[in-house]
């Protein structure tokens, strides 16, 4: 059966996920991941058989939007530092699904929440900025090769600083041309292959793949 790639890129980084349950000191909210991955592989593949059938699939993504943003701002709440930016972080866990609802219900309704979603993809990429701030202010050195969060905050950064403006616009970009439809998933399984490349780098990072020498 045919899946687009990006599909088996997150199956890749799924079964990578899974190697952090068997990671000594891996905190509870980087095992989050591998259900968090588990169920938007699922809901993936569910949408892209209700868009290969012809059945509509926009309530499926518009929720699974919610899901992905909620999750990710969870995820940077736990490894920010400073207290202050901790509280703004909660707050935004309940407001941002409540605008989303209420877009998707009065505003945008029967269309995608690209309103919602670009301003997801603005409170992901400032938070991962302020975690980047934070990081290099740090007085004690950070092995970043061996640090899981620079490498999901690396791929989240990248990802929507470029799905911004193509999501975001998806609504106005896809009544010029169906052209544009085709092109958007050219780029974004380049997209997705970069986010899920960096999130198995980052569950992989810790372990240590040398082997014992011989005696």
């Amino acid at each position: 059966m045919y899946f687009p790639a990006s599909l088996y890129f997150e199956l890749i980084s799924l079964i990578a996920s899974i190697t952090l349950f068997f990671q000594k000191g891996t905190p509870f909210y980087l095992k989050l991941f591998p259900p968090f991955l588990l169920i938007t592989l699922i809901l993936e593949i569910i949408g892209f058989e209700f868009a290969k059938n012809g059945q509509n699939n926009l309530a499926l993504y518009n929720y699974s939007g919610i899901l992905s943003f909620s999750f990710y701002l969870f995820y940077l709440r736990n490894i920010v530092h400073s207290p202050k930016a901790k509280r703004i972080i909660e707050h935004l866990l309940w407001i941002y699904p409540l605008l989303t609802i209420f877009n998707i219900y009065f505003i945008q309704k029967n269309a995608f929440h690209s309103m919602t979603f670009s301003l997801g993809c603005l409170l992901v990429v400032a938070t991962c900025i302020y975690y980047f701030f934070e990081l290099f202010r740090q007085p004690k050195y950070v092995n970043l090769l061996k640090e899981p969060s620079f490498w999901i905050c690396s791929g989240l950064l990248f990802f929507f600083c470029c799905t911004f403006p193509l999501i975001g616009l998806t609504n106005y970009l896809y009544r010029i041309s169906k052209a544009i439809s085709r092109n958007f998933g050219s780029i974004l399984t380049i997209v997705n292959f970069l986010l899920y490349s960096l999130f198995t780098i980052a569950f992989l990072c810790r372990l240590n793949f040398r082997s014992k020498s011989m005696k």
